[in-house]
Protein backbone atom coordinates (compact mmCIF):
# COMPACT_ATOMS: atom_id res chain seq x y z
CA UNK A 1 0.00 0.00 0.00
CA UNK A 2 1.14 3.49 -0.62
CA UNK A 3 2.36 5.82 2.09
CA UNK A 4 -0.50 8.17 1.14
CA UNK A 5 -2.60 6.27 3.67
CA UNK A 6 -0.38 7.37 6.55
CA UNK A 7 -2.81 9.10 8.92
CA UNK A 8 -0.14 11.53 10.12
CA UNK A 9 0.28 14.58 7.95
CA UNK A 10 3.23 16.95 7.71
CA UNK A 11 3.81 20.18 5.82
CA UNK A 12 5.09 18.13 2.87
CA UNK A 13 2.08 15.85 2.58
CA UNK A 14 -1.09 16.88 0.80
CA UNK A 15 -4.34 17.23 2.72
CA UNK A 16 -6.32 14.07 3.30
CA UNK A 17 -7.73 12.15 0.34
CA UNK A 18 -10.54 9.67 -0.17
CA UNK A 19 -9.63 6.01 -0.76
CA UNK A 20 -11.93 3.07 -1.42
CA UNK A 21 -11.49 -0.17 0.51
CA UNK A 22 -13.07 -3.60 0.13
CA UNK A 23 -13.97 -4.97 3.57
CA UNK A 24 -14.06 -8.66 4.40
CA UNK A 25 -14.00 -11.15 7.25
CA UNK A 26 -11.14 -13.54 8.05
CA UNK A 27 -10.89 -15.50 11.27
CA UNK A 28 -14.04 -13.75 12.52
CA UNK A 29 -12.31 -10.35 12.28
CA UNK A 30 -12.86 -7.40 9.91
CA UNK A 31 -10.13 -6.38 7.48
CA UNK A 32 -9.86 -4.36 4.29
CA UNK A 33 -7.65 -3.84 1.27
CA UNK A 34 -7.42 -0.80 -0.92
CA UNK A 35 -9.65 -1.47 -3.92
CA UNK A 36 -6.80 -0.79 -6.37
CA UNK A 37 -5.01 -3.92 -5.07
CA UNK A 38 -7.93 -6.21 -5.87
CA UNK A 39 -8.19 -7.80 -9.30
CA UNK A 40 -11.35 -9.82 -8.72
CA UNK A 41 -13.42 -11.69 -6.16
CA UNK A 42 -14.25 -15.34 -6.88
CA UNK A 43 -16.31 -18.05 -5.27
CA UNK A 44 -14.30 -20.69 -3.45
CA UNK A 45 -13.35 -23.69 -5.55
CA UNK A 46 -11.08 -26.57 -4.68
CA UNK A 47 -7.39 -25.82 -5.18
CA UNK A 48 -4.48 -28.08 -6.08
CA UNK A 49 -2.35 -28.72 -3.00
CA UNK A 50 1.42 -28.47 -3.18
CA UNK A 51 3.77 -30.57 -1.02
CA UNK A 52 5.88 -29.05 1.74
CA UNK A 53 4.01 -25.75 1.97
CA UNK A 54 3.18 -23.84 5.17
CA UNK A 55 -0.27 -24.35 6.70
CA UNK A 56 -1.52 -21.02 5.36
CA UNK A 57 -0.77 -21.95 1.73
CA UNK A 58 -3.79 -23.92 0.55
CA UNK A 59 -2.42 -24.64 -2.89
CA UNK A 60 -2.71 -23.17 -6.37
CA UNK A 61 -5.57 -22.22 -8.67
CA UNK A 62 -5.71 -21.80 -12.43
CA UNK A 63 -6.91 -18.29 -13.18
CA UNK A 64 -7.39 -17.93 -16.95
CA UNK A 65 -4.16 -19.78 -17.69
CA UNK A 66 -2.12 -18.30 -14.84
CA UNK A 67 -1.33 -20.45 -11.81
CA UNK A 68 -1.69 -18.42 -8.61
CA UNK A 69 -1.02 -19.36 -4.97
CA UNK A 70 -3.98 -19.31 -2.58
CA UNK A 71 -3.36 -18.26 1.03
CA UNK A 72 -5.72 -18.76 3.98
CA UNK A 73 -5.62 -15.25 5.44
CA UNK A 74 -6.92 -16.32 8.87
CA UNK A 75 -4.18 -18.97 9.13
CA UNK A 76 -1.64 -16.40 7.95
CA UNK A 77 -2.66 -14.20 10.88
CA UNK A 78 -2.50 -17.09 13.37
CA UNK A 79 -6.31 -17.18 13.77
CA UNK A 80 -6.76 -20.84 12.79
CA UNK A 81 -7.69 -22.48 9.51
CA UNK A 82 -10.74 -21.25 7.60
CA UNK A 83 -13.19 -24.12 7.14
CA UNK A 84 -13.87 -24.12 3.40
CA UNK A 85 -17.45 -24.02 2.19
CA UNK A 86 -19.50 -22.62 -0.68
CA UNK A 87 -19.92 -19.25 1.10
CA UNK A 88 -16.17 -18.55 1.20
CA UNK A 89 -14.59 -16.31 -1.39
CA UNK A 90 -11.13 -15.84 -2.83
CA UNK A 91 -9.92 -12.28 -3.19
CA UNK A 92 -7.50 -12.15 -6.10
CA UNK A 93 -5.04 -9.35 -5.38
CA UNK A 94 -1.78 -7.91 -6.64
CA UNK A 95 1.22 -7.87 -4.31
CA UNK A 96 4.74 -6.93 -5.36
CA UNK A 97 3.90 -7.52 -9.01
CA UNK A 98 2.53 -11.00 -8.33
CA UNK A 99 -1.08 -12.15 -8.37
CA UNK A 100 -2.22 -14.10 -5.32
CA UNK A 101 -5.49 -15.36 -3.89
CA UNK A 102 -6.68 -14.86 -0.32
CA UNK A 103 -9.29 -17.21 1.13
CA UNK A 104 -11.67 -15.21 3.35
CA UNK A 105 -15.00 -16.00 4.99
CA UNK A 106 -16.97 -13.29 3.22
CA UNK A 107 -16.73 -9.91 1.53
CA UNK A 108 -18.82 -7.20 3.16
CA UNK A 109 -18.81 -3.86 1.36
CA UNK A 110 -16.84 -1.11 -0.30
CA UNK A 111 -16.00 1.81 1.99
CA UNK A 112 -14.97 5.29 0.88
CA UNK A 113 -12.71 6.61 3.62
CA UNK A 114 -10.92 9.90 4.12
CA UNK A 115 -7.31 9.21 5.12
CA UNK A 116 -7.86 11.47 8.14
CA UNK A 117 -10.30 8.82 9.44
CA UNK A 118 -7.66 6.07 9.43
CA UNK A 119 -6.22 5.71 12.91
CA UNK A 120 -2.65 4.50 13.39
CA UNK A 121 -2.15 0.90 14.46
CA UNK A 122 -1.92 0.86 18.26
CA UNK A 123 1.57 0.20 19.60
CA UNK A 124 1.27 -3.29 21.03
CA UNK A 125 4.99 -4.10 20.89
CA UNK A 126 4.57 -6.40 17.90
CA UNK A 127 6.65 -5.54 14.85
CA UNK A 128 4.63 -8.03 12.79
CA UNK A 129 1.38 -6.23 13.65
CA UNK A 130 2.82 -2.77 13.06
CA UNK A 131 4.06 -3.74 9.60
CA UNK A 132 1.06 -5.89 8.57
CA UNK A 133 -1.72 -3.60 9.76
CA UNK A 134 -1.34 -0.15 8.27
CA UNK A 135 -4.13 1.43 10.29
CA UNK A 136 -7.61 0.99 11.72
CA UNK A 137 -10.91 2.34 10.44
CA UNK A 138 -13.82 2.70 12.84
CA UNK A 139 -17.14 1.92 11.12
CA UNK A 140 -19.97 2.02 13.63
CA UNK A 141 -19.18 -0.61 16.26
CA UNK A 142 -16.68 -2.39 14.00
CA UNK A 143 -12.94 -1.82 13.91
CA UNK A 144 -11.63 -2.63 10.43
CA UNK A 145 -7.91 -3.29 10.03
CA UNK A 146 -6.22 -1.90 6.90
CA UNK A 147 -3.90 -4.61 5.58
CA UNK A 148 -0.44 -3.92 4.17
CA UNK A 149 -0.52 -6.90 1.83
CA UNK A 150 3.18 -6.82 0.96
CA UNK A 151 4.15 -6.94 4.65
CA UNK A 152 1.65 -9.72 5.37
CA UNK A 153 3.16 -11.92 2.68
CA UNK A 154 6.71 -11.15 3.84
CA UNK A 155 5.95 -12.39 7.39
CA UNK A 156 6.12 -16.07 8.36
CA UNK A 157 2.73 -17.76 8.72
CA UNK A 158 1.01 -17.28 12.06
CA UNK A 159 2.76 -14.02 12.99
CA UNK A 160 1.55 -11.59 10.36
CA UNK A 161 -0.87 -9.76 12.64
Amino acid sequence: MSTALDPTETEDTPPSAIFEFVTFSAGGQSYCLEITQIREIRRWTTVTALPHTPDDVLGVMNLRGAVIPIFDLAARFGLGQTPTNERNVVIVAAAEGNTIGLLVESVSEILSVDTAEIQPTPDIKSEATRSSIQGVISSGETMIRVINLTAVLDQPAGVAA
